[in-house]
């Protein structure tokens, strides 16, 4: 059932982080960290200047993309996150920047 011999469980996290996370490469930054992790899914930027983002993949990896979304890049001042954890639907085959 599992793509690779011991990966772990598969999940879907839909994270909304607010604050000054437009204008700072956010999305640039959390694709590449994205794709480092192996994770699949998208980011995008939202009209009421949040981002918006789906990570899916292994549990551990999709913790460790929304931890990052806690602090985002240097330049970012994270000032909330709003995480959903959903069901893993393996919809996507890679990470991308929606525009």
């Amino acid at each position: 059932m599992s793509h690779a011999v011991g990966a772990g469980m598969n999940v879907r996290a839909h994270v909304f982080v607010s604050g000054l996370v437009q204008g700072v490469s956010f999305r640039y930054y959390t694709a590449r960290m994205a794709q480092r992790l192996g994770l699949s899914g998208w980011v995008r930027n939202l009209y009421d200047e949040r981002v918006e983002a789906v990570f899916e993949g292994e549990k551990e990896k999709v913790e460790e993309a929304v931890e990052y979304c806690r602090h985002g890049p240097p330049n970012a001042r994270v000032s909330n996150i709003e995480i959903k954890w959903e069901e893993w639907t393996d919809k996507y085959r890679s990470f991308a920047i929606g525009y």
